[in-house]
């Protein structure tokens, strides 16, 4: 008797994001038909810059999925001073979207370093808690960790406090995963929860106006979005309207392709659409976990973590959002919403993730 190391990929996770990736191409179309045709005379104007991110995310994730994901180990401090200076250059030159600064323009292409940030804090966090996983036990270091992620978190918070609650998040989950102490995990959560209420009441003054608008939207004039994205799901019933049949988009909910896309998921597919997208985002994350656990060390199972934080976060955040559970923050749906970035940086993760993933092998025992 032999045993034989057998080498590893996790096609599941491969497939699942080539679905939703396909299911985010048909719902954008769907969605952004008419604003493309109003704005644009070209009804697949959103879809095009879409299949052009997508396409080149995923070769992005085909390349990074073949290297070893040790390589990037030594850029750890690099990803990190990159983020700050990229988002720091966003207070003072970024160019402002529909009241928000959050993107830097080169040339006639333009990016969000925000979704830089999310990806270099995991690659930075990864290495840094896997250098000293034993002093994670200890409530003062994990506080020293935490004091090295503020400053990207204040800066990103400046011009987009939602990110700089992802960051945190992800943050978080990692150290979690190093040292499983809940009395940490309580600690630092009420931290973050009392910097966001902090963020709020000392913050601009239209984050304020945003609780004021959670709280009774119909008063406002900019809770328009939030009841007619509430009206879009409402209306959709059960099975939903149909697959190209929503009203909503129509120009009732202002820019339905972004944030708001899962709106209309329910206005054209129901309930029962907008369970499968819960349930495939499920199915995502518990990958992710069956990589994490598997991985072949702790600085592999830190990157796959800190990816199923993100998706994990930002899913959560945008479903409340839409549902008017939580104030609006301007979150994007992963992989379904439009935005070039969003989609070339997630599918980055994913070649980080299958690439940890090779790296897992399994004994089989022969004759």
């Amino acid at each position: 008797m032999r045993e034989k190391r057998i080498r590893y990929f996790d096609y599941s996770l491969l497939f699942i994001v080539i679905f939703l990736v396909c299911f985010g191409l048909v719902m954008l179309y769907s969605t952004s038909s008419y604003n493309g045709q109003l704005k644009f005379k070209d009804p697949a104007y959103y879809l095009k810059k879409q299949i052009f991110a997508s396409a080149l995310g995923f070769f992005v994730m085909f390349v990074i999925s073949q290297i070893d994901y040790h390589i990037w180990k030594p850029f750890w401090m690099l990803a990190y001073l990159a983020a700050i200076g990229l988002c720091t250059l966003v207070i003072f030159i970024g160019e402002e979207h529909n009241g928000s600064r959050r993107w830097l323009e080169i040339g006639p292409l333009s990016f969000q370093p925000s979704e830089l940030a999310k990806l270099a804090m995991i690659l930075f966090l990864a290495v840094i808690i896997s250098r000293m996983p034993k002093k994670m036990t200890k409530l003062m270091n994990v506080m020293k960790v935490m004091i090295v992620v503020l400053p990207i978190v204040a800066i990103v918070a400046k011009e987009n406090l939602s990110t700089a609650v992802i960051i945190l998040g992800i943050a978080i989950a990692m150290i979690f995963v190093a040292s499983p102490k809940y009395l940490q995990f309580v600690i630092m959560g009420v931290s973050v929860v009392a910097l966001g209420v902090a963020a709020l009441m000392l913050g601009e003054a239209y984050r304020q106006e945003r609780i004021e608008i959670w709280l009774a939207p119909e008063k406002f004039e900019k809770g328009f979005q939030t009841i007619q994205g509430l009206y879009a799901i409402g209306s959709g019933g059960l099975f939903g309207k149909g697959l190209g049949e929503s009203m909503q988009k129509l120009g009732f909910v202002p820019e339905a392709q972004n944030d708001m896309i899962f709106s209309i998921i329910c206005e054209e597919l129901g309930l029962f659409g907008a369970i499968c997208v819960i349930l495939l985002f499920l199915l995502l994350i518990w990958r992710f976990m069956m990589i994490a656990n598997n991985a072949p060390d702790l600085y592999g199972a830190l990157i796959v973590t800190g990816i199923m934080a993100h998706i994990a976060i930002q899913v959560i955040l945008n479903i409340a959002v839409v549902t008017n559970s939580i104030p609006n923050t301007g979150i994007s749906l992963p992989f379904i919403s439009y935005g070039g970035t969003s989609v070339l940086f997630l599918l980055a993760e994913m070649g980080l993730a299958l690439s940890v993933s090779r790296g897992i092998r399994f004994e089989k025992t022969g004759e």
